[in-house]
């Protein structure tokens, strides 16, 4: 890395693009997003109810946006797409000694819906470069693009900013902090859960010994995880809910690779469903990585992962 700040104007603006869709929006791809989040809207996948909300037949939720017109995992894009790199800056500031990337937040901003059979592409902007910036991770810059999204009549969907940081991690002072021979390293701890508004109610009763949710207001409806806005009626009312902890193996993952202090592995992490409908992501205990299956009866316990730490896990219900 040049200790001389590097001119990256000429990767501001420009207009690249079209990036176009590999499918037109179809029902499949609804579906599964749809199950994943758990998003059980009717003008989704009932036409009678999408035409009944003015539409012409079943659209796309909004947040699919960018998956229409996303690169597969090698890399190609549809025919008549632009082949060029929307990120070229970032690989100018590798080429200048910032290695290291970290996504940073990103905002989508819809203007009308997308319906089965649209075909969708987007133009990319780079809309900003920060001067060189000094964090906790290291020194580079924060890059900006803005995409904007298309159907097939040229009329803008909706846009997104995706931000990330292109940086040089800060050198490690192996001086500062010396190990005695013989001595084990420093713990590596687990992060700490962010605490809001809207999440604070669940890891104040996780340290009660209490599986919590939110009950909405408006319909009544029980949801995880914490939001705002309730994502069936829209209301901004609710309260927390205490539940059982009883409930099933949803689905579940075994992670061997990569090892992630502090974490034991392999690392056990299931999706459960609780009796009362809602499912939550959390650790399996108690059972080996061979005897777990799908349906498999739980319980969620508390334990003291770290001290004053405590987290929920579940353990398989005994003589299930």
């Amino acid at each position: 890395m040049s200790d001389a700040t590097p001119d990256l104007s000429a990767y501001l603006g420009g207009d690249r693009g079209p990036y176009r869709s590999w499918d037109a929006v179809n029902r499949p791809m609804i579906r599964h997003w749809c199950e994943a989040l758990g998003d059980d809207n009717p003008i989704y996948h009932d036409a009678d109810a999408a035409r009944a909300a003015g539409f012409d037949g079943i659209v796309a939720p909004p947040t699919m946006l960018q998956a229409w017109t996303m690169r597969g995992y090698r890399e190609a894009r549809p025919p008549g797409s632009d082949t060029s790199d929307p990120f070229e800056v970032l690989v100018a500031l590798e080429e200048l000694g910032y290695p290291a990337v970290v996504a940073v937040n990103c905002e989508q901003e819809y203007t009308q819906y997308v319906g089965e059979g649209d075909t969708l592409y987007h133009r990319s902007t780079i809309e900003s470069i920060s001067e060189q910036k000094s964090t906790a991770l290291g020194v580079g810059f924060f890059v900006t693009e803005l995409s904007t999204y298309y159907n097939q009549r040229d009329e803008v969907v909706g846009t997104m900013r995706f931000r990330v940081f292109k940086f040089a991690p800060h050198a490690r002072d192996e001086a500062a902090a010396p190990v005695e021979a013989g001595s084990a390293p420093p713990a590596v701890r687990r992060m700490r859960p962010v605490r809001n508004e809207d999440t604070r109610f669940f890891w104040e009763g996780v340290e009660a010994g209490e599986l919590r949710v939110q009950r909405c207001g408006g319909c009544q409806t029980l949801r995880h995880p914490p939001s705002s806005a309730c994502p069936h009626c829209q209301s901004l009312e609710w309260t927390p809910q205490r539940v059982s902890g009883r409930g099933t193996v949803y689905s579940f993952v075994t992670m061997h690779y990569p090892e992630i202090p502090p974490f034991d592995y392999p690392n056990l992490i299931a999706l459960v469903e609780l009796e009362e409908g809602t499912r939550l992501v959390s650790n399996l205990v108690g059972v080996s990585r061979h005897d777990v299956r799908i349906g498999m009866p739980v319980q969620v316990e508390f334990a003291e992962v770290e001290p004053g730490f405590q987290l929920h896990q579940f353990r398989p219900l005994e003589g299930c």
